[in-house]
């Protein structure tokens, strides 16, 4: 459904270490960049990632109520996922990762906001 998301960074080297660590453990690798913009992307086959400085020139801020989720291959994936991100810089909220039942099923998942208070998580399917 997605091509990319683009999240606002108002230190975009924090939110790269940030995001190299907590996508590291979901096997993804390093970002590549910076683009002409500044931005930093991580691509898979399904589509890409990017941090940078707004291109308006105003502040970065989170959205509200926003929440982005990256897919994980297993349970060890989110709590690695976790353990990375608040190791490198990330602030642990919301439950402890672990297993919700949901209007989607069982999903095992970790919530986390990144340096700039994008709110993320991980997410396994569960069966």
């Amino acid at each position: 459904m997605f091509t990319h998301i683009t999240v606002g960074a108002n230190d975009v080297e924090a939110s790269r270490r940030f995001y190299d660590a907590a996508l590291g453990a979901l096997g993804l690798d390093p970002a590549m960049g910076p683009d002409p913009k500044g931005r930093y992307w991580w691509r898979t086959a399904h589509g890409a990632f990017a941090v940078g400085k707004p291109i308006d020139g105003e502040p970065a801020c989170h959205a509200n109520g926003g929440t982005i989720g990256f897919a994980a291959k297993d349970t060890a994936a989110v709590d690695a996922f976790h353990a990375a991100g608040v190791a490198a810089g990330g602030t642990a909220i919301e439950d402890p990762p672990g297993l919700r039942q949901g209007t989607f099923g069982k999903l095992y998942l970790a919530y986390l906001r990144d340096p700039s208070g994008n709110k993320i998580c991980a997410v396994h399917r569960v069966g």
